[in-house]
């Protein structure tokens, strides 16, 4: 177990690395982020002049909880994409190292990278927009984080089977395909906002409970928990999905060649 915790660690040092030096991940998990809160903030603030302010607070919960999923999932992905496009993929994977040791690794540093820009993001609103991300309770907080935080691991565990097997002509999945989710979770809006026959395929998604409970606490104090169990039981039920989908796509990929011409 301490070998494993070593390799682990020293995976996530080289995450440390890569977002240091690379100005493309610092644009991509701060900046980017950063001018989403803004922009939202401003419209909040021009919603609240003309209806009532808890309505304009939705717009801003919304926002700041989807970062969790957006950042998580980029980091679970590209961060594997920067092995590939340094031709270091199959270095790391000389090493005695598990799939399981590298999805752990690249997870855990995902969740910490998230957790700080969260923590930025969550303090510009407050001093800017006045907003305190607090005031829907640090437990649900600490609920909607984990949640929306497993979804991500779960989709970015998927994505980057997808792209070992098939290689970075499809690497646009790795920006892209994340926010095909934002509309169907209503992080933005109640999920009656949504024509009816989409709302069965948000209630099957995780993160949907947690934009509907937090504009909850909005307006009422407390923590919804069949929500925050539903959203729990959704996330387990799909992260052992995609490891075993990653395990399979990372098998296929192996014995079709393309994991090594990945580093080529």
């Amino acid at each position: 177990m301490p070998g494993s915790i070593k390799r682990m660690y020293a995976l996530m040092v080289q995450e440390l690395f890569l977002t240091r030096h690379s100005l493309e991940l610092f644009f991509d998990i701060l900046f980017f982020p950063l001018m989403n809160v803004i922009l939202f903030g401003l419209i909040t603030r021009f919603v609240a002049q003309i209806r009532e302010a808890t309505t304009a607070n939705y717009l801003i919960v919304g926002i700041l909880l989807w970062e969790i999923v957006a950042i998580n999932q980029y980091n679970v992905t590209v961060s594997s994409l920067w092995s590939v496009w340094s031709h270091n993929l199959t270095n790391i994977f000389i090493a005695p190292i598990s799939i399981a040791e590298y999805l752990v690794s690249h997870v855990a540093a995902a969740a910490v990278k998230t957790a700080l820009v969260f923590s930025v993001l969550a303090f510009g609103t407050f001093m800017f927009f006045n907003f305190n991300i607090l005031s829907v309770g640090v437990l649900n907080l600490i609920f909607f984080f984990f949640n929306l935080s497993m979804f991500a691991w779960a989709m970015g565990i998927v994505l980057l089977g997808l792209i070992f097997r098939f290689g970075t002509r499809i690497q646009a999945v790795a920006w892209g395909v994340i926010f095909l989710f934002q509309p169907l979770t209503a992080a933005f809006f109640p999920v009656s906002v949504l024509p009816t026959g989409l709302r069965a395929v948000a209630y099957s998604l995780p993160p949907t409970y947690v934009f509907e409970a937090a504009r909850q606490t909005l307006t009422h104090a407390g923590t919804n928990w069949r929500y925050m169990l539903t959203a729990l039981a959704l996330n387990i039920f799909y992260g052992v999905l995609a490891w075993f989908a990653f395990k399979i796509l990372f098998r296929k990929s192996k014995q079709t060649g393309q994991f090594a011409r990945n580093d080529l």
